[in-house]
């Protein structure tokens, strides 16, 4: 019998908005009674199995959890309108269509930077009623523009290398901030976010065309009129490093819209990785308590 918290995982595809989209479909614990269902969304240059720990987590608990690799990103198609598709408004169709497919009429949402945008976007648009519950990680209605300069500077011209072992030590420099990991979880993270180029060398597995998200729409990440329309509890987890989202504007996150309830990671910059028990048990606990408690 197969143990291995991955005997829980489907690795699936469907044509979402015309696109072919690739996700993890983790399965509810045997015996477990049913929570419902939770997207979880990774970050900008990332890929759905970084959201292993907490699928495995989650599932465990009696949850089915969804964890897409957005166009452009894993094993998702590369967009052949990038100028076009790369963008938050795409991305959300991609979600919508995704939802629709798996037939999931009420669902939880947590997302790491723009899987957080995006859930947002949603959550204010087309998923209105049925995000019951919004989990922004590191993301906020409003982004620090020079930490969107630091992300462009190494997303937009990704590094290659001779080896995977070196691809392994850029990761574990570039992403630093996101604070504690094994080192099973650097590999994981390396091997499932690689892919070898023409020369044989490795680059990381995404189009390097997704980054004209800040070229070609400029004010994609400017979100506080739809932050204000979201009418569900958000927990906002902020990396107490973050240069991405300020904690001004996540103080303000309190004060307007659906008031989010804020948690400050220490040891984190952005964005914590979902990885270890305290973050852990904070997305768990907010997913199940009543709307009037705090985490």
């Amino acid at each position: 019998m197969n143990t291995s918290p991955l005997a829980l995982a489907r690795s699936r595809y469907l044509q979402c908005a015309g696109r072919e989209t690739h996700f993890m479909d983790w399965s509810p614990a045997t015996g477990m009674p049913d929570q419902g269902a939770v997207i979880a969304w990774h970050g900008l240059a990332r890929t759905g199995r970084d959201m292993d720990p907490l699928a495995v987590h989650l599932s465990a608990l009696g949850y089915r959890v969804i964890c897409p690799d957005t166009i452009g990103r894993g094993l998702s198609q590369w967009s052949p309108e990038p100028e076009v598709e790369y963008c938050l408004d795409f991305y959300a169709r991609i979600a919508t269509d995704l939802v629709e497919q798996l037939g999931l009429e009420r669902f939880h949402w947590v997302g790491t930077s723009m899987g957080g945008a995006i859930g947002l976007v949603c959550a204010a648009g087309t998923l209105r009623d049925r995000i019951t519950r919004l989990v922004l990680n590191d993301i906020g209605p409003e982004l620090a523009a020079p930490a969107i300069e630091r992300i462009r500077s190494y997303a937009g011209s990704p590094a290659s290398f001779a080896t995977v072992s070196e691809l392994e030590q850029y990761f574990r420099t570039v992403y630093k901030p996101y604070g504690f990991l094994t080192d099973a979880q650097w590999t994981l993270l390396t091997e499932s976010s690689t892919r070898r180029l023409p020369n044989g060398w490795v680059t990381p597995h995404y189009d390097p065309a997704m980054v004209m998200q800040f070229t070609h729409h400029p004010d994609d990440y400017g979100l506080w009129d739809a932050y204000d329309r979201i009418g569900v509890p958000v927990l906002c987890l902020r990396g107490a490093d973050s240069d991405l989202l300020l904690a001004e504007t996540a103080e303000a996150m309190r004060e307007r819209g659906p008031c989010a309830q804020l948690v400050t990671i220490e040891g984190c910059g952005h964005a914590p990785a979902l990885n270890v028990p305290d973050q852990l048990g904070l997305v768990q606990h907010f997913l199940a308590t009543p709307r009037c408690s705090a985490p």
